[in-house]
């Protein structure tokens, strides 16, 4: 009963059902931050000045987020998007499938290859769903495909993205007693990673079938320019494609070198108002366009840390753990399951893997100690703890990101498109990965 009346456990179900019910995510994360705050006997001004504090965790993701939108707009403004979208409509012709791989192998590429993380999303997709149309492409799939791209390398692949998942969790094992070295993360990692690739063919299965959409106007793209058969017309490339394609380079580069998304994004969107890509007197329609696509996505995810600050003020993680022992007996497995579910109550509001490992390695660390669970094994509790929180959560860039690009014509719902398949597909074999081999470690 402790656990059913827990404050942190009530506000992730009233989450869940108001986002079920098609409410807002930002007002479901708000309403859900505060019913938390009252149900642990915060007032409602307290808990709101907690959220508010709070929401600076995500500020450099948020400003990430805008400058990439501004970016991905100003990218569907020149027409480079349409040049790419054609080819790789030749490449993959009307096979589904192929189109599907190729999407989920470009994903992969933006964790570890080319870590831009989800800034291809809103460039490149949009361009892709008359294409999609076509072939009467169930976007559940392709939501699927991406979720999995952006997710499986990192936590299985020790660079990019997954260097520094991996990294944090190696730092929190040793800030809480149990030291392992970060090259040998993915050693218990990898199985969790390898575990998605089922879910991806159960995605690739069940969403199969012809799906009808519109085509619709996207709104800051190109005009599709159309032969004497009605048909869109060969592009060729031009000046301004020419310094898009220097401007994502710089992109890519200022990135890397600084380790500084929104700087790169900025630099990109310099570069090519300077090389006259976009026009000045059009800047103010790019910038609208760019906030349109990635603003909510930058809002939602202030508030998600806002949510997370809440969360940890309650003091109600620490009591769900405690209540939760009662019932985990001698088992490991038994405990495996339930350090699932806590992890899974803890992360789907937060939506972030990267951000709740500190909280789970305090609460993880000396449970699995006394449960007798190895290192390995702690491990791979903590990351597949953390990985719940990415597919399926609302406030996820996992499920914010697919969901930017699929959505660009007002086709594709958030929620029962994108959280509730990749959530069904990825946190099942996850959780039971984790179940059925920690213990065993």
């Amino acid at each position: 009963m402790e656990i059913i009346l827990n404050p942190i456990v009530i506000a992730v179900v009233l989450l869940i059902v108001l986002c079920m019910l098609k409410i807002n995510v930002l007002l479901s994360l708000l309403i859900s931050a505060m019913a938390a705050g009252l149900l642990a006997g915060m007032s409602i001004g307290d808990t709101m000045s907690v959220l508010i504090s709070g929401m600076g965790g995500n500020a450099q993701t948020a400003l990430s987020y805008i400058l990439l939108g501004i970016l991905a707009s100003g990218m569907a403004y020149t027409g480079i998007t349409e040049i790419l979208s054609q080819k790789i409509s030749h490449v993959v012709g009307k096979n589904k499938l192929a189109l599907i791989i190729s999407l989920t192998i470009i994903a992969c590429c933006s964790q570890n290859l080319i870590p831009v993380h989800i800034a291809f999303i809103p460039i490149l997709i949009p361009s892709l769903l008359h294409l999609m149309n076509e072939m009467k492409l169930d976007r559940r799939n392709v939501s699927c495909a991406l979720a999995f791209g952006l997710k499986a390398p990192y936590i299985a692949l020790p660079f990019g993205f997954g260097f520094i998942f991996q990294g944090l969790i190696s730092d929190n094992l040793e800030a809480n007693g149990m030291n392992i070295e970060v090259g040998n993360v993915w050693h218990y990692t990898w199985p969790l990673g390898a575990s998605m690739i089922i879910g991806l063919a159960v995605a690739i299965f069940v969403f199969r079938k012809p799906r009808d959409y519109e085509n619709r106007e996207i709104a800051g793209a190109a005009p599709v320019e159309l032969d004497e058969n009605g048909k869109p017309a060969a592009l060729k490339m031009n000046a301004a494609h020419w310094v898009t394609l220097v401007a994502a380079v710089g992109t890519l580069v200022i990135n890397l070198l600084t380790d500084s998304l929104p700087l790169g994004a900025l630099a990109g969107i310099i570069i090519m108002v300077v090389g006259g890509a976009v026009k000045m007197k059009d800047l103010e329609t790019v910038v609208k366009n760019g906030f349109a696509i990635m603003g909510v996505i930058a809002f939602i995810m202030l508030v998600a840390a806002g949510y997370a600050n809440v969360m940890n003020e309650t003091g109600a993680v620490g009591e769900l753990v405690e209540a939760s022992l009662s019932i985990m007996g001698g088992s490991k497995f038994i405990a495996a399951a339930v350090m699932m579910i806590i992890g899974l109550v803890i992360t789907i509001g937060i939506g972030t893997s990267f951000g709740t490992i500190p909280v789970l390695a305090v609460l993880y660390v000396p449970l699995c100690a006394q449960m007798g669970f190895s290192v390995g094994g702690t491990v791979m509790l903590i990351a597949a703890a953390a990985a719940l929180g990415d597919a399926g959560s609302p406030a996820s860039d996992t499920t914010l990101g697919p969901t930017s690009g699929l959505n660009a014509d007002g086709q594709h719902d958030h929620i029962w498109d994108t959280c509730v398949p990749t959530a069904l597909c990825y946190n099942i074999p996850i959780a039971l990965c984790a179940i059925l081999v920690a213990p065993l470690l």
